[in-house]
């Protein structure tokens, strides 16, 4: 099972393995209590609603889930390089062995206060300082070097959030970046190969991983979320969070153009207010100042973090946030790649209403807890360093 549990909707998706191919048990959605601006503020509140999502999906898929694998997101999520020298003190091939204790040490990395290791990501391996290889099993050497992506969060909203997950009484399997998972949902390994981003845009946050082939360069969380468009449109129009929601939902595009942009919006009144307009072009423009910005931040962390990486697949987009129309043309515009929306694949029978970008956090997620479960059952034929590595 994989549980996104989100500040505006907790999400549960639950699979089932069969001939080695996942397919669909059953899921639940329930909107999300005991968060306020991205903070888990109450976590009873929040474990209760967790309970209703595990209980629906439950139901759904005729069996008790007693664990699950959590998605953590957010602005305060932060990755950095690790690195992880090993000196053999005398030529010899290099085992597998020897690639994991490399790793291992690279994610020994000393952290700020207050940050917790959520993932670590090999990257590649210097031989006796050569260039970097993927894959040096077997080359004889003196030393190893590996480097890898630390993938980090706030200690205490981890704990927060784990804590909330155990008073609904499920275990937690492991934690991993909402980016990440729903990159295993929506991207195919051969996908990564060209470069591509992955934008998870939530509520409260923007969710970034980059994939150059089988390595992951940057992971980060930044404060601009679906929440944020709307807030723009209610103080440049000075309406409720509610109305401006509304709009954005019914009348709201990122990008000129692409619509009837000529006509009126009646606003009703409310709480004593007269009734109000505003014309559908000056919605527009508003949504589309903080699309730009979003991938402008997209564009300026890819030449200063990800090393300046080529997008030939371009940007994928998940979360509620991404579904706002026009958001793919100006990810195209800003970027200069193509983009498309991201929505799970590669798991039968998934409900065709669910084929849809909200969900595949939650999809990833739940792709994971199985991955986890078949490295389990195959833990008798030793490590398979290379599930981990290429993340396939």
């Amino acid at each position: 099972m994989g549980l996104d549990a989100g500040s505006g909707w907790v999400r549960v998706v639950a699979l089932g393995i069969e001939d080695n191919r996942l397919y669909y048990r059953g899921h639940a959605r329930v909107r999300a209590r005991g968060w306020h601006k991205g903070q888990i503020v109450d976590q009873q509140a929040l474990a209760e609603t967790v309970k209703l999502a595990v209980r629906e999906a439950e139901g759904r898929a005729g069996e008790g889930i007693g664990s699950a694998v959590i998605g953590v997101g957010g602005p305060r999520v932060r990755s950095q390089q690790g690195r992880g020298l090993y000196e053999f003190g005398h030529r010899r091939p290099i085992e597998r062995g020897d690639m994991v204790y490399a790793v291992e040490m690279a994610a020994r990395a000393k952290f700020e206060v207050d940050r917790a290791l959520l993932q670590v990501l090999p990257q590649d391996f210097t031989v006796d300082g050569q260039a970097p290889l993927v894959n040096p099993l077997n080359i004889e050497a003196l030393r190893l070097e590996a480097h890898a992506l630390l993938v980090t969060c706030s200690e205490q909203e981890h704990q927060a959030l784990v804590s909330a997950v155990h008073q609904a009484h499920l275990k937690v399997e492991e934690s991993v970046f909402e980016a990440m998972a729903a990159a295993y949902a929506c991207i195919l390994p051969e996908e990564r190969e060209g470069g591509v981003v992955l934008a998870d845009i939530g509520a409260q946050s923007t969710n970034l991983c980059y994939y150059d082939g089988d390595s992951m360069l940057f992971a980060v969380g930044i404060p601009i979320s679906g929440e944020h468009f709307t807030t723009d449109v209610g103080k440049v129009r000075a309406l409720s969070f509610e109305e401006a929601e509304r709009l954005k939902l019914g009348y709201g595009c990122a990008l000129p153009g692409l619509s009837a942009d000529n006509i009126v919006i009646g606003i009703p009144g409310e709480g004593g207010r007269n009734g109000r307009e505003i014309s559908r072009r000056e919605l527009i423009e508003i949504l589309e100042a903080r699309a730009v910005q979003l991938f402008a931040y997209v564009e300026d962390y890819r030449g200063q973090y990800a090393r300046g990486m080529a997008l030939n697949e371009g940007v994928v987009m998940c979360g509620g946030g991404a579904q706002l129309d026009g958001m793919v043309e100006v990810a195209e515009k800003v970027l200069n790649c193509q983009a498309r929306l991201g929505v799970p694949r590669g798991i039968g029978q998934w409900p065709e209403d669910m084929a849809t970008p909200e969900w595949t956090v939650a999809a990833g997620l739940a792709m994971y807890a199985a991955r986890l479960g078949q490295r389990r059952d195959n833990r008798r034929q030793g490590p398979n360093f290379w599930d981990l590595f290429t993340g396939r």
